[in-house]
């Protein structure tokens, strides 16, 4: 597998930080890939899914979003809708420079974002989610004990993942204004849904209802015994592999 890095500007005009993860020979598709609130590009994970996807000829192109991991910008500033635009944006990138994306793959709070840019992408056939909540209203838990401060104080530190982040009161306002129902019933792309039974972060319930709300085609897979991160080597490989087979037959 070929790596290479690469920044291109994200939705606030930020240099954003990305890596492309290339087949050997032609490669069949191309797949953009949203990683999980707070993470980035380079969660082992996210590369494990790429190689598994390369060996099936699919090319991978992840990137950070605006503020986090290597990408410039302000985390406090953005916002879910802002990581719909990154998402955007990327797209516009594949298109000029590569091939644009005809499948999406999104981790957690990345695989609502996914639902909601195919909407915009006309190239995409294919989203598949791993881990996802059925609402991005759901990362509200990680707030709850600094709410009314952000509420009466416009902002708060708030500890995630063992790092501190400024939180907004305009990211809670964009999350309200998220109505992920209307997108999942709309989406008209082949949809894959990922989950663990055992996800402590994002239960399973979510996949439930994401599952439920969306029309064909549509698929669910289990991730048995995965964790939220897909730590263990195993899953994350065979998300990706699992990924390239089944979006093979929508493209």
């Amino acid at each position: 597998m070929e790596t290479k890095k690469i920044e291109f500007q994200g939705a606030f005009g930020d240099t954003l930080a990305a890596k492309i993860d290339i087949p050997e020979g032609e490669h069949k598709a191309c797949a953009l890939f949203a990683h999980c609130f707070t993470c980035s590009k380079n969660l082992k994970a996210v590369g494990n899914i790429a190689k598994a996807l390369n060996r099936k000829g699919v090319a991978v192109f992840r990137f950070d979003f605006t503020g986090l991991g290597d990408s410039d910008g302000s985390f406090e500033d953005t916002n879910f809708s802002s990581n719909v635009d990154d998402l955007i944006a990327a797209s516009g990138y594949m298109e000029k420079e590569m091939s644009s994306p005809s499948i999406l793959i999104g981790h957690s709070l990345g695989g609502a974002a996914v639902i909601q840019a195919a909407h915009r992408l006309e190239s995409v056939k294919a989203v598949a989610t791993i881990g996802a909540p059925s609402n991005p209203k759901h990362v509200e838990k990680h707030f709850e004990l600094k709410r009314d401060e952000i509420e009466q104080e416009g902002s708060a530190i708030v500890t995630l993942a063992g790092r501190p982040f400024r939180i907004k009161k305009q990211f809670l306002d964009d999350l309200e204004k998220s109505k992920m129902d209307k997108y999942i019933l709309e989406l008209d792309r082949a949809l894959m849904v990922m989950h663990s039974p055992l996800d402590d972060t994002v239960g399973i319930d979510n996949a439930a209802h994401i599952y439920k709300t969306a029309k064909h085609p549509k698929s669910f897979l289990s991730m048995h015994e995965a964790d939220h991160l897909l730590m263990e080597e195993t899953y994350s490989r065979y998300a990706g592999s699992m990924i390239a087979e089944w979006s093979s037959i929508y493209l």
